[in-house]
């Protein structure tokens, strides 16, 4: 895990940190154990920040460490599950995997149990000890590990035997185990934006092959029958919306970087319901999410209002199937591109860039940084850079940009809508940048 460089360094750390405390001493098994040559162990316990632990324990009563030795964690531990016990997240699994290796009482050679037993460790779940004589003794758990070093090393406060392998508790396996399976989920590929019927917003099917000359598949009135109303509503559901917002969640989790967004999605707003609620109506939706950088440096301001979450996440959902491709390909023929959000009545403008697409004005933008992270035909996720926000949330004045955008229309298609923003402009009394409504 680390270069002898940085285990010395590590080793002279925690040396400091132990020599610090009043109840260690220099012939405490904790420093013996840091000066040993069980140093991938030591690593462990620093990661794991249980110093201050394991010195109340050493300070109340005699301890017991099973060390494996170092081969045993730099060659001979899965790469995957090594990793799953370094990241962050998962530190209270790592705590959990160092105390299972200690017991609180001293257990040497004159006293090892001459039967099976079991005996209770730092962490929640008991260590099965059984051993015949002094020569050969093992560690039961999930497996055998033998003891390899009894009584290695010998000191006042404690006891360090030497063990063949990692004593890995059933939590932890249960929780790398449950990590694991998320690898079963996969973002479908891309192959291309599906059609969507205009009139119901929902996908179309593509039509049989129908051999030539053949009659037609559907009688001539239906073709004459009336166009169903706008808007997918209805009580069928034709999808299963909360399972699909389920798995492109856990993509996300999957994928990595974007933790932030499946947090606000899961836990502090009902967005993911909705968006469920969405899909299983025939919605189809384009979901441009910001990483876990961009939701950083959102200031306490900006979600401090009531549903300032919610209105930023709305703003960064389309309400078209759109794919990295369908949007590049619009902005090159297009030049700008104003999309539709669910946060009414904003769009979000795009642009070619560099050859991707840019979101937003000139202040703030946002590249598509992460293109197709999830796409099942209904739901897309796209990963940006930035978060975005409208140009009205920015400035707070909603109602003068309405006149504005009232007044820029041609005099032959002012009428009723000058008619209303008049009204709502009664309140401004004679302001001479309102002499359209005299």
């Amino acid at each position: 895990m680390a270069t002898t460089f940085q285990t010395c360094l590590i080793t002279f750390f925690l040396l400091s940190q132990l020599t610090t405390s009043t109840q260690i001493n220099s012939n405490s098994v904790l420093v013996a154990l840091l000066d040993s040559h069980y140093t991938e162990l030591s690593e462990l316990v620093e990661k794991a920040l249980l110093l201050q632990t394991l010195e109340r324990a050493v300070a109340n009563h005699n301890i017991t460490i099973f060390a494996p030795r170092n081969e045993a964690l730099e060659r001979e531990l899965d790469p995957e599950f090594k990793r799953f016990l370094l990241e962050p997240r998962n530190l209270n699994s790592l705590q959990t995997l160092v105390l299972h290796h200690i017991v609180p009482s001293r257990l040497s050679r004159t006293n090892w149990p001459a039967e099976s037993t079991r005996h209770t460790t730092l962490s929640s779940e008991p260590l099965r000890l059984s051993g015949s004589d002094n020569s050969s003794v093992n560690v039961t758990l999930a497996g055998n590990a033998e003891v390899i070093h009894l009584d290695d090393v010998h000191r006042p406060d404690g006891v360090i035997h030497g063990v063949s392998r990692l004593l890995i508790p059933k939590s932890v396996e249960q929780d790398f185990n449950n990590r694991r399976n998320l690898r079963s989920i996969s973002a479908v590929k891309p192959e291309g934006a599906p059609q969507v019927d205009p009139r119901t917003n929902r996908l179309k099917k593509p039509a049989p092959l129908v051999p030539a000359g053949s009659s037609p598949v559907l009688p001539i009135y239906y073709a004459m029958a009336p166009a169903p109303a706008p808007g997918p509503g209805g009580p069928h559901h034709h999808f299963d919306g909360e399972s699909q917002v389920k798995d492109f969640i856990h993509t996300l989790l999957h994928y990595g970087g974007y933790n932030e967004l499946a947090d606000i999605l899961v836990n502090l707003t009902n967005l993911a319901t909705e968006m469920g609620n969405l899909v299983s109506e025939g919605y189809v939706l384009t979901v441009l999410a910001p990483n876990d950088e961009a939701m950083a440096k959102l200031t306490a301001d900006q979600l401090a209002e009531p549903g300032a979450p919610e209105r930023i996440m709305y703003y960064h959902i389309v309400p078209e199937y759109q794919t990295e491709e369908s949007m590049y390909n619009s902005v090159r023929r297009f030049g700008k591109v104003r999309y539709d959000t669910l946060h009414v009545p904003h769009k979000v403008l795009a642009q070619e860039a560099n050859g991707s697409v840019k979101f937003g004005g000139d202040e703030d933008t946002a590249y598509l940084f992460d293109p197709d992270i999830y796409t099942d035909g209904r739901i897309s996720v796209q990963g940006i850079d930035g978060v975005l926000f409208p140009v009205t949330e920015k400035t707070g004045n909603k109602v003068l940009e309405t006149v504005e955008w009232v007044r820029t229309k041609p005099e032959s298609r002012r009428g009723k809508l000058l008619e209303v923003a008049c009204q709502v402009l009664g309140t401004f009394g004679q302001d001479s940048r309102f002499n359209t409504c005299q």
